[in-house]
């Protein structure tokens, strides 16, 4: 995996391992655990498409993976992630959680899986997307993964449309955010990234152009809090 992974990938990927230790309770404290409530409804979507074999991509400390197992009968969960420390957190959350028989994590890069063609039901991205360095790559490469028929579940933060709202937001993401992460974590610079890196992820309609262009149809999308972030939904053609 690690020859397949680029300059700019190898940078996210010390970054969410220098921060893994604290970035549970940072996650929580930072979002007010509004998080949480996206994603049980990221949790819902699944369940609704009947997914049984799912991988879950940026998997970091899998509190999507782990979400999914309590929540979806007889689905198996694979959490694949860059981060060996955040996969390191996980384990020992599946663990405690006594769902290491349904939640297998692997380290791995979503250009390149070592997993065969239309081999899972479903794939989720809770967060992560936006720290792929070929987005187009990814989503290409995801189809291949997905069965005929069967779905991407992508949850992201957006830029809210309103401006009050946007005000206040970027008010807060890019000054107390950073300030708070830095604090906690020690590395205040991977706070001022998570911020930019939402700034620069393209918006809600060209995202959702994206997906379709990667071979996916029925491309639909529901606005969290505001705007704050999109569950995106789509069926592999």
């Amino acid at each position: 995996m690690s020859s397949n992974i680029k300059p700019q990938t190898e940078e996210v990927k010390q970054m969410f391992d220098d921060i893994a230790p604290t970035y549970d309770r940072l996650n929580h404290i930072l979002s007010l655990s509004i998080d949480k409530i996206w994603r049980r409804r990221v949790v819902r979507a699944v369940r609704r498409l009947g997914a049984k074999q799912i991988l879950d991509i940026a998997t970091g400390t899998g509190d999507l993976a782990i979400a999914m197992a309590r929540k979806i009968k007889d689905a198996t969960i694979c959490g694949a992630d860059l981060s060996p420390e955040m996969l390191a957190v996980a384990k020992a959350k599946v663990a405690k959680a006594n769902l290491a028989e349904r939640i297998s994590l692997m380290e791995g890069n979503a250009e390149h899986l070592p997993l065969a063609d239309t081999s899972v039901d479903a794939v989720t991205i809770a967060f992560g997307i936006r720290n792929f360095e070929n987005k187009e790559n990814c989503l290409r490469e995801l189809r291949r993964i997905i069965r005929a028929d069967g779905h991407l579940v992508i949850l992201e933060f957006s830029n809210p449309k309103s401006r009050l709202i946007g005000w206040c937001y970027r008010l807060y993401s890019h000054n107390i955010l950073p300030w708070i992460g830095g604090l906690i974590s020690s590395n205040r610079s991977a706070y001022e990234y998570l911020p930019a890196s939402v700034d620069s992820f393209p918006n809600p309609d060209k995202f959702s152009q994206m997906i379709e262009s990667a071979g996916f149809k029925m491309v639909k999308r529901r606005s969290q809090s505001f705007g704050i972030a999109q569950i995106y939904i789509a069926q592999r053609v």
